[in-house]
């Protein structure tokens, strides 16, 4: 009877476990399953890095063509490139390079390219002679691009044919610092800048010697990926070979095979696109189908064309896909996931509803950051989800944050203040050897204002993710005052009918003696600045009104934004058609808020 009474309970139990476990910890058997796929990544990544020779990406690359030499590595437009076609391309590119009198390995080199194979051929070349490289965002021009290339100390650009005006804009920069210039075409009658396919399509394909990048440690920088807010000149974002490393398994984790086929549309100058489309598809061995630029209208088609599986998004993309005409082959295609940054929980649902049951891995992680989080349960609206063990290895906390002073908010023995569970606050993680920041180059200012010190105990370390509009703001700030007419300037967004987020506007005073140029300050802004950061209004003021400490309020200016019925201050907006900024009539205002006149 006993025996019976015994087998009975343990029967019970087993059917009731499972049910009070699903009722009470819904996300169990997936924090298990996680906790796995975790374990498995830190076991072949500690594999990795006991390996001698150092082993990097590159060498995954070259495990993968040895592996798989035919099978298509990358699809662009009518072109396709085996993974043996991207070695020997890379190979012809490197032994070029280094017969160039103009470079040695392991020199620095910008790539000032847009979306095509030769930025990822010309990647591996680098990769394969131990050269960093910076990407830098083909969009800027002038300043910004000068900006940007001083910031990583490069000797030689490597840049795209079509983008030789921009190149010519700085080339006197450029030719005073000694820099190697070489454009992807054949010939180039400029002075200063150097024709490099001929030279690339007569070079041997034999493979580089790994004594060309013996020198190279973990902490060897790898890239540079430039990074900022929507406003303000970027930065650059030090990758180092130790995080490159740790990135190839972004898209394995998240179940992606070499069965997979990946559409990569987003800028391969960027994070999302650079090291989740391009490196995580080198550790997968999935085959890419590389867009020059997104585009909602022909997303689907191009899915269904190439039998995409797997899709990347960021910010308002999802958004943009829902909001095209609806069609009836919206289901047609084989996508079974989405993953990426940025997706509205309402938008989420809408895309499921209409494109089919496609899993969203949203995450949440920055380039510079030293923290990340997966919503791997799939729970609509989160970015991430931490069980015990995560936490433990990259301890982080949210802390009470004082937006108006731009710092935290701290006790009376000077620490932070941790906000209660469901409360809003700064995301702060400690920075640690397996956590760690390596920060901006050529910008200990920048790197330093990311380091949070003293938050839980005296002398703790940890990453403050604060983007802070003002930093940003300030930057754009700095640009406007260094003009002829402008002596201060106060910029932040306003939000606009028909866009997303807010557009950029700035409240000035004009310098005593000086009038306000709108065909002047719109040539400065364009020189300075990339397009997504100019000011798309003015407001001039006679003073910049400031708070009690000093900091430029901006709440009063955002309500009354750029509504010529509601400011007496003349207003102006910037018109690319006459390369200048224009007063913003009342007819003007009411075209853009009825959606007329797209900005």
């Amino acid at each position: 009877m006993m025996e019976v009474f015994v087998i009975s309970v343990i029967f019970a139990s087993v059917l009731i476990v499972p049910f009070l476990l699903k009722t009470f910890f819904p996300y169990v058997w997936m924090d298990v399953v996680y906790f796995g796929d975790l374990m498995s990544i830190v076991v072949k990544f500690v594999a990795r890095r006991r390996r001698k020779p150092l082993f990097s990406v590159l060498d995954r690359f070259l495990e993968q063509t040895a592996a798989h030499p035919d099978k298509h590595f990358i699809v662009f437009e009518n072109d396709r490139h085996s993974f043996s076609d991207a070695d020997k391309r890379s190979n012809k590119i490197a032994n070029a390079l280094q017969s160039h009198p103009g470079y040695e390995a392991g020199d620095t080199v910008a790539l000032f390219t847009g979306n095509e194979p030769a930025f990822m051929f010309t990647w591996l070349a680098l990769a394969k002679l131990g050269s960093p490289v910076a990407l830098l965002n083909h969009n800027i021009r002038t300043k910004s691009l000068l900006h940007c290339f001083n910031c990583c100390k490069a000797k030689v650009l490597v840049a795209a044919a079509e983008l030789k005006e921009a190149v010519e804009d700085v080339l006197p920069s450029l030719m005073d610092q000694g820099v190697t210039v070489l454009l992807m075409t054949k010939h180039c009658d400029t002075p200063g800048i150097e024709g490099f396919s001929d030279k690339v399509d007569e070079a041997s394909d034999a493979p580089l010697p790994r004594s060309l990048r013996s020198h190279m440690t973990f902490k060897s920088p790898a890239v540079y990926i430039y990074t900022s807010g929507t406003t303000g000149l970027p930065k650059a974002a030090v990758i180092n070979q130790n995080r490159l490393l740790a990135a190839l398994v972004v898209l394995s984790s998240n179940g992606v095979t070499s069965n997979d086929v990946i559409y990569v549309n987003l800028p391969l100058y960027h994070t999302a696109g650079f090291v989740i489309g391009f490196i995580g598809s080198i550790e997968t061995g999935s085959t890419i189908i590389l867009k020059r630029k997104f585009s909602a209208s022909q997303f689907w088609d191009d899915c269904r064309k190439y039998n995409v599986t797997v899709v990347q998004y960021i910010g308002e993309v999802m958004r943009y896909l829902c909001s095209t005409p609806k069609r009836e082959n919206d289901r047609d295609h084989k996508v079974r996931l989405a993953i990426g940054n940025g997706i509205r929980a309402e938008i989420w649902r809408e895309f499921v509803r209409r494109f089919g049951n496609i899993q969203i891995r949203e995450f949440y992680a920055s380039t510079e950051g030293n923290v990340g989080f997966v919503n791997y349960t799939g729970k609509v609206g989160a970015i991430g989800r931490v069980n015990f063990l995560h936490r433990k290895i990259f301890p982080y906390t949210l802390v009470k944050y004082d937006t108006e002073r731009d710092e935290p908010i701290r006790d009376a023995n000077g620490l932070c203040v941790e906000v209660p569970k469901g409360e809003t606050g700064l995301l702060v993680s400690k920075i640690t050897d397996i956590a760690p920041f390596v920060g901006y180059a050529q910008n200990e200012e920048q790197t330093e204002r990311k380091r949070l010190r003293n938050v839980l105990k005296k002398g703790d370390l940890y990453f403050n993710t604060w983007k802070g509009e003002n930093v940003a703001t300030t930057e754009v700030s700095d640009i406007l005052t260094i003009s002829e007419c402008l002596k201060e300037a106060n910029v932040y967004g306003v939000q606009v009918p028909g866009h997303e987020g807010r557009i950029g506007m700035a409240a000035v005073t004009v310098k005593k003696d000086a009038q306000f140029d709108g065909s002047k300050i719109y040539n400065h802004v364009v020189s300075y600045l990339p397009s997504y950061a100019r000011p798309r209004f003015i407001r001039i003021q006679n003073a910049v009104e400031v708070t009690g400490t000093f900091k430029q309020m901006k709440v009063k200016l955002v309500e009354e934004s750029f509504d010529p019925g509601r400011i007496q201050d003349p207003l102006y907006i910037l018109d690319d058609t006459v390369k200048g900024y224009i007063p913003l009539t009342a007819q003007v205002y009411s075209s853009i808020m009825s959606g007329n006149s797209k900005l």
